[in-house]
Order: C-alpha cells, then structure tokens, then sequence
C-alpha cells in the first residue's frame, strides 16, 4: 500500500472530467427554464442595487437565499450526490448559507444598498457581472457545449462568485460572515477543477481572493481608545 504522501489530489477525484461536464448537461436539461428565472432575477439584483431604498438590501439577501437553496437541492441531493457522496454536505453548507443571507439580510436588515458605490462596490457589481454573463461562456471557449453551461442562480461556482461581487457592493456588518462559505466554495471547486486539470480552475479561487481583498482594503481599521 502507497504512502499517503505519495498521492496527488486527483487520485482521490470520484468521477472523470467528461461525468462532471455531462452532469451539468443533463442537469441543465431538467431544470430548464429555471436558468433564464435565475438570469433575471441577476438582473433584478442590479436593477435593485441601481435604485437604492430601504427594501433594496432585504430584496436582494433574498434572491441569493433563494439560488443558494435551489443550488442545495437541485444540484447537490438531486444531482452532484450521484457522483459524489460528500454532496449532501455539500448541499447543508449551501441550505446554511441561505440560512444566513435570509437572517441577516432578508429578515434582519443587516444588508443595504448603499447611497453611492465607491471602487470596491463598483468592483464587486463587475465580479457579479463576470458570474452572471461571461463565466457561462467560459465552457465554450474550451470546447464544452452550451448544454454544460454553468448558469448564476442554478450551478455553484457562478452563484458563489456572483454572491461575493453582491456582497462587495452591499453596506453593513454582516457581510465578512456571509462571505466565508461563498469563498471556502471557490477553494474547494478550485481544488477539484485542478485535480481535473481544467483550464479554468483559478477562476473561482481568483475570484474570491480579490473580493476579500477588497472588502479588507475598504473595511475601515479600528482605532484604539485612548483615555
């Protein structure tokens, strides 16, 4: 028997890259048109960020809440779990991240949309917008079909990545919290893309490394009390 050291992270893959791709196929083709509801309300989440108002926050905490759950179920229990028995983890990880978006923005109004964005909300809507419109059309550029396209609202990497750029350009305090399960996602997908020896396994990772960094560079530091 190997060492344990002697293995590469692909040796512990459960499924090929060609499972992986054509599950998202047949996926797409049973859910359809769930993907086109879920571009809209993408589009929705701008249209809210655009007007502002007290309601705007809770509204958009609430339509992530709602993708992340339908990821949970959809993809990981009814799908991912046939070729991987981590997924109904997996699917607990993306049902308590609704969980959260809906207590401390849908319910708790611990989310805004602030009145004007500043370089890093700006920011944060161009990542949503790279999740939303280019990162479905990053399968076509290496070879996939359209059938495996990864969609925001219904497929993981592009709702986790769209959610911190949605995070990024939201004001108040909950926002480093409901940042960490979207960016161990973009870790962890990062990780089994590698193993897979895909292209486009920094995609995600990349993705939410600039987010924290920008959400650090424009939280501002606490001054210590004096006196």
């Amino acid at each position: 028997m190997a060492e344990w050291w002697s293995y590469r992270l692909s040796d512990l893959l459960l499924f090929s890259p060609r499972t992986y791709h054509r599950l998202f196929e047949l996926y797409n083709a049973a859910i359809w048109p769930a993907q086109a509801v879920s571009v809209l309300l993408g589009l929705l989440t701008l249209v809210l960020l655009r007007r502002g108002g007290t309601v705007a926050g809770p509204a958009v905490a609430a339509i992530l809440a709602a993708c992340w759950a339908w990821v949970a179920i959809a993809f990981h229990l009814d799908r991912y779990a046939s070729i991987n028995w981590g997924a109904p983890w997996l699917a607990a990880g993306f049902l308590a991240q609704a969980a959260l978006l809906v207590w401390a923005g849908a319910i708790g109004g611990r989310l805004s949309v602030p009145p004007r964005l500043d370089a890093a909300g700006r920011a944060g809507v161009g990542i949503f917008l790279f999740a939303l419109l280019a990162q479905p059309a990053i399968g076509l550029l290496l070879g996939r079909t359209w059938r495996q396209a990864e969609i925001f609202g219904v497929a993981p990497d592009p709702t986790a990545i769209g959610t911190l750029g949605l995070l990024l350009a939201l004001a108040g305090p909950a926002r480093w919290v409901l940042m960490v399960l979207p960016a161990l996602w973009c870790a962890a997908t990062g990780a089994t893309l590698w193993a897979m020896s895909a292209p486009d396994a920094w995609v995600a990772p990349a993705a939410a490394l600039l987010a924290l960094a920008l959400l650090a560079w424009k939280t501002p530091a606490r001054r210590p009390r004096t006196g």
